[in-house]
């Protein structure tokens, strides 16, 4: 029998059979091991311990210990067994497909009816009963021919649809988790038993059509969340809690923030305490990238689709832009606009976008070496279409702005322009209350433009300029774009979770696309290396970011309603106003309450909406020309003298970057 090395992690190798299974090696390990056992990684690809290995390899064994492959594992087993357990129950239901997703797994089913709550808590029982049942996990290959008669057979017609279309004729991997049976590529643990029973929790129900197809099938996709321990689950769950109570949506309408509605979706109506907090926040990193040596532009929304084709997004973004048909031949005030004279008709796009046309602005005029690097910034207004299911809140919308900038420099100046930008970004987090973030360094990928030697240059560049600002970084190899290299910046809010915002990316192949060029100090002519930068990233989702890292309990300077003055007797209503004229005077946003209300009813009105301070007044304080000071979440108050108030919140009410 032939032989083949596998080589493990610490580097020794040993010879085995050929087909011999990753079960058999840690067997042959140790017995403790062999028990212990649960997937192995073979050549980086994850493998199931009963597949056969038969050529030469490096192998790792895993165990539940492995935290990414344990996971993956035991939502997959999930899936599976919560499919098993809904045809146990309902054996009429169509089973389709049951993927692993972050946290968890869910699976679509074909069912009459739809699925309710105390469904739910059925399935979870059958699940435990299956999992003590401890049935043992075996995988076939079989011919195509062979599935597709076996689910033919067995009246599951999504099984035969899918088989259709996988491509090729290759045969199929069967998997049984004991006597159900599911099409599956693996890995899968090796019985029912080592999924922890006590770690998963089915979460809820949704409608999804039969391959995303809207003229298909609606089907019902159960949701659910599994981890390796209980602890790990009722974490999940608690943050899950945390994270609806600080929704942004929820906050929104509470706080009278914004609104959404279908004649405009995926696109924000800002109220007037949404507005502010956009403003205000806009106004801090005018003020910063101002002092960071930006200079402010800005232009157009809509572009011929000239400038796009130029670009390449025209071919490589179009199923993202919004066209605009304009027919020039019309007067613009008496002709029908949907009527089109297609020869005078110009297609132009919302842009969705700013880079193409911060290139238009640096050709105007012939550019120096020593204009560089230029910095060019714009709070740039941009249209996307992102699909009705995609959208979320303020958080994933049509319509929307960025922080964008864009630095045009020379080959030798990327790397002091990133370190800059890192110290630039890590100071604007910490002042927004995002003092952690994250650094992932995506290198070049397969297809790319441009030499290995410009690779590896700029490369070096970037990862220079992270050890220079004494960071740390992710690497995460081949994920760069196709033109050059990028960091992406990943901050970590109040509860723990991960967000996407700043990035910074090297781009030569735009200027090259524009014709963009600067005379050197050679006089020649060269091209600028373009540095694509944002920190916030769109400012509505920024502010949907905020709202929930500070469950609406907004930084002083940034919230929208400040200060309420609010009248205990009518008596006190000429200094709640006096008081309101004080604050204001001063930049605090301030506002009276003098309704006739209890004051314990106003105190609760305004504490849902978030205004960080009360000032109650009554008798006693107009007599003393003092205000009794409560802050959101304290039970204590405080008498201060008016001037003392007035000071003390006015300059709580200073932005952190004028302090």
């Amino acid at each position: 029998m032939a032989q083949i090395s596998l080589t493990f992690p610490d580097g020794n190798s040993r010879d085995y059979a050929a087909g011999v299974t990753p079960a058999d090696v840690a067997a042959g390990i140790s017995s403790s091991l062999a028990k212990k056992a649960i997937s192995a990684t073979v050549n980086g690809a994850h493998w199931d311990l009963q597949w056969p290995i038969e050529d030469n390899a490096s192998i790792a064994i895993h165990t539940m210990a492995d935290d990414a492959q344990a996971l993956e594992l035991i939502r997959h087993d999930c899936a599976h067994i919560m499919a098993r357990a809904v045809q146990e129950i309902w054996p009429d239901v169509k089973v389709t497909i049951g993927p692993v997703i972050d946290n968890g797994w869910y699976y679509d089913f074909d069912r009459a009816e739809p699925f309710t709550p105390e469904d739910l808590g059925q399935i979870e029982a059958k699940m435990r009963e299956i999992i003590n049942r401890r049935d043992p996990v075996t995988t076939e290959i079989w011919e195509r021919d062979r599935a597709v008669k076996f689910y033919e057979a067995n009246n599951e017609p999504y099984k035969v649809e899918l088989i259709e279309a996988i491509p090729g004729d290759e045969p199929l991997r069967m998997y049984w988790h004991g006597h159900w049976q599911d099409l599956c590529r693996g890995p899968h643990l090796q019985h029912t038993g080592q999924v922890p029973a006590d770690a998963f929790k089915l979460m809820s129900v949704a409608g999804a059509y039969w391959r995303g197809d809207s003229n298909r099938a609606m089907l019902q996709r159960i949701y659910g969340v599994a981890f390796r321990n209980k602890n790990d689950l009722k974490a999940h769950l608690t943050m899950l809690e945390e994270a609806a109570k600080r929704d942004h949506r929820k906050l929104g309408r509470e706080m009278n923030l914004f609104h959404m509605q279908e004649e405009a979706p995926g696109q924000v109506f800002w109220h007037p305490g949404g507005w502010t907090i956009y403003t205000t926040l806009q106004d801090y990193m005018r003020r910063k990238q101002r002092a960071g040596g930006y200079r402010e532009i800005n232009t157009p929304q809509v572009v011929d689709r000239k400038l796009w084709e130029a670009s390449g997004h025209w071919e490589k973004y179009q199923h993202h832009m919004f066209i605009v048909e304009v027919d020039e031949s019309r007067d613009g005030e008496n002709d029908d606009a949907s009527a089109k004279n297609r020869a005078e008709t110009r297609i132009n796009a919302l842009k969705p976008m700013n880079c193409p046309c911060h290139v238009q602005v640096f050709n105007q005029g012939q550019k120096s070496y020593r204009d560089l690097p230029l910095r060019l910034a714009e709070f740039g207004s941009c249209a996307r279409f992102e699909p009705s299911g995609a959208l979320h809140g303020i958080m994933r919308v049509r319509g929307f702005t960025q922080d964008d900038a864009h630095i045009f420099c020379t080959e030798d100046q990327i790397q002091e322009e990133c370190a800059r930008f890192i110290d630039f970004l890590a100071n604007v987090y910490e002042e927004l209350g995002f003092p952690e973030f994250e650094i992932r360094f995506a290198t070049r990928p397969e297809k790319r433009v441009g030499s290995d030697e410009s690779w590896d240059y700029v490369e070096g560049a970037l990862e220079n300029a992270i050890k220079a600002v004494g960071r740390d970084y992710t690497l995460e190899p081949g994920d760069g774009a196709f033109y050059g290299p990028k960091l992406d910046f990943y901050l970590t809010d109040a509860i723990g979770r991960v967000w996407q915002c700043g990035t910074f990316q090297v781009d030569p192949n735009l200027p090259e696309r524009l014709d963009a060029n600067y005379t050197g100090e050679d006089g020649a002519k060269h091209r600028p290396f373009m540095l694509h930068r944002a920190c916030l990233g769109s400012f509505e989702r920024f502010i949907g970011i905020l709202i929930e890292n500070w469950e609406g309990k907004l930084p002083f300077w940034l919230a929208p309603r400040q200060v309420v003055v609010a009248s205990i007797v009518s008596e006190a209503d000429d200094y709640v106003q006096e008081v309101v004229s004080a604050l204001t005077a001063r930049g605090v946003r301030a506002e009276a309450d003098i309704r006739n209300e209890k004051i314990n009813y106003k105190v609760r009105e305004h504490s849902v909406g978030k205004v960080p301070v009360i000032l109650a007044i009554g008798r006693k304080e107009v007599e003393d020309r003092t205000v009794t000071l409560r802050r959101l979440g304290e039970k204590r108050t405080s008498v201060l003298s008016l001037d003392e108030v007035v000071e003390s919140l006015a300059a709580d009410a200073i932005a952190p970057d004028q302090r």
